[in-house]
Parts: C-alpha cells; structure tokens; sequence
C-alpha cells in the first residue's frame, strides 16, 4: 500500500483502462484497528502490509458502485461492513450498519449524504476535520484538480452541484482522498473551491 500525506493513512489501487484512472482504497490507522473505505482486491504484499497496520475493524463503501471487495474482506476479517442508508436495498451487501447524513462514522470520521449522483445518498467521509474522502460524485481525471461525475452519469445535475458546493464550504480541508483518479494532497480546500466555481 502507498503512504499517503498523514502516517495513519494509506491507499492501494488498480488501474480502469477504459477510464484511464486508478480504482483506490484507502485505509485509515486507529489504535484499536483499521477502517477502509471502497476497498478494492488486496494483492498478497498489500495484504501482508494491511496486517502489520492492525485489524480491519470497519469496512465503509460508499455507493452501491464502490462494493468492489468490501464482501470479501469483511468475510475473510470479520470486519463491520457499512452503507449509505439511501441505499440500503440496492447495495447487495449485508451491512451492520447504515450511515445518514452527519453520522461519526468511529471517532474523529463524520459521513456526509451526497444529493444527485448516480446512486442515492451516496457518502463522503470528512476524517478529523482536513481530509475528505469522495466516492463517485467528486473525482480526479488528471493530475491537481477534481472533477464532478459527467452529467449525463448524474440523477440530478443541480442536486449534485449543491452537494459539490457544500463540500467545498467545508473549512480546513487539507487534502482529497477520491475513489476514482489523482489524490490531492495539498490545498484540497482550494480545488474543492475551484471545481465549485467552474460549475453553473
């Protein structure tokens, strides 16, 4: 797994040709255990590194397109699968727990409820307020900038782009963790704030 811009996090990929963006997971280091979020398939070395970080304790996926191998791994570690309730009967997994809007995910990780996407209530994770971790709904197709899914992917456009808009008023953000594309690890406030911008 790669390091990304904290020691408690990390984030691991694999490459969509026909997108021509990588897939990723990432995975959040608490003392009493790991937390992933959209988690993609584990090579043999990605796990080895993921069990040297601790147990998988949560497992959160955030759209009913990110089930990727959030199954998998919660049967292979026992872990606590999580969902966007909007989604509850669409997900096609057998979630503990069903995350609303404004919900603490575990200490110090709030979800956020996104309007609009492709699916419904599609989820962000804000993790200790400077670190937004995006599903589908904001993504990174080139290198130093974010992007809102392609409108004709949306179920509606003005909802979405005031869910971009919310996120982007977010204080402090430090960095944006997205499922699709490049990681922004600096001035992710400022991209949110630009990609909010450039959306009528």
């Amino acid at each position: 797994m790669k390091a990304l811009h904290r020691p408690d996090l990390y984030s691991w990929s694999a490459f969509d040709r026909a997108r021509n963006v990588d897939f990723n997971g990432t995975c959040l280091v608490r003392p009493d255990g790991c937390l992933l979020i959209d988690p993609m398939p584990l090579s043999d070395h990605d796990l080895a590194h993921l069990g040297s970080l601790g147990p998988v304790r949560w497992i959160v996926v955030t759209n009913s397109d990110h089930t990727r191998a959030a199954g998998d791994i919660a049967a292979r570690t026992g872990a606590l699968l999580m969902g966007p309730l909007a989604e509850q009967g669409a997900l096609g997994l057998d979630c503990g727990r069903w995350l609303a809007d404004g919900d603490t995910v575990i200490d110090g990780v709030l979800a956020l409820a996104l309007d609009g996407s492709k699916t419904p209530g599609e989820l962000a994770l804000l993790i200790d307020g400077d670190t937004l971790v995006t599903g589908d709904l904001v993504r990174a197709h080139r290198g130093g900038s974010l992007m809102m899914l392609p409108a004709d992917k949306l179920k509606d456009r003005a909802a979405a782009v005031g869910s971009v808009r919310r996120l982007a008023a977010l204080p402090n953000i430090r960095a944006v963790l997205v499922g699709d594309g490049w990681p922004v690890f600096r001035d992710g406030g400022a991209r949110l704030a630009e990609l909010a911008d450039s959306l009528q």
